[in-house]
């Protein structure tokens, strides 16, 4: 089992920016490609950002690209989410999501943990 806690959401004006946190237990961190996906109300899980296991291949969905950046620190057990440039259809709860494979997809079935989420809302 791997568990999975995110932090860093809030109220946040547009234009502006917020760093989300993921961090996980219970598992060889290192073994995980990672990934962040949102939700919006009465809207599907949706896609946001991946990373592979050793952080060399990332992957995002085309509306956050340069604004998003994933990271990861397999030596702190946590993977990251730099969210510039905030727009009010970011507002969303975020979770992250571990997958025991060396890359990264969009897919949310292909995910084998979630955390409890995070909410981000902005302002417009």
């Amino acid at each position: 089992q791997v568990q999975l806690v995110e932090s860093g959401g809030g109220l946040v004006q547009a234009g502006g920016s917020l760093r989300l946190s993921c961090a996980a237990s219970g598992h060889t961190f290192s073994n995980y490609a990672m990934g962040w996906f949102r939700q919006a109300p009465g809207k599907e899980r949706e896609f946001v950002a991946g990373i592979s296991r050793g952080g060399g291949s990332t992957d995002y969905e085309d509306s956050v690209k340069g604004r998003f950046t994933i990271s990861r620190d397999n030596a702190k057990n946590t993977v990251y989410l730099q969210m510039d440039s905030l727009k009010p259809e970011d507002t969303a709860v975020y979770y992250c999501a571990a997958r025991f494979r060396l890359i990264v997809t969009s897919v949310v079935r292909e995910y084998d943990y979630w955390g409890q989420g995070t909410q981000v809302t902005v302002s417009s």
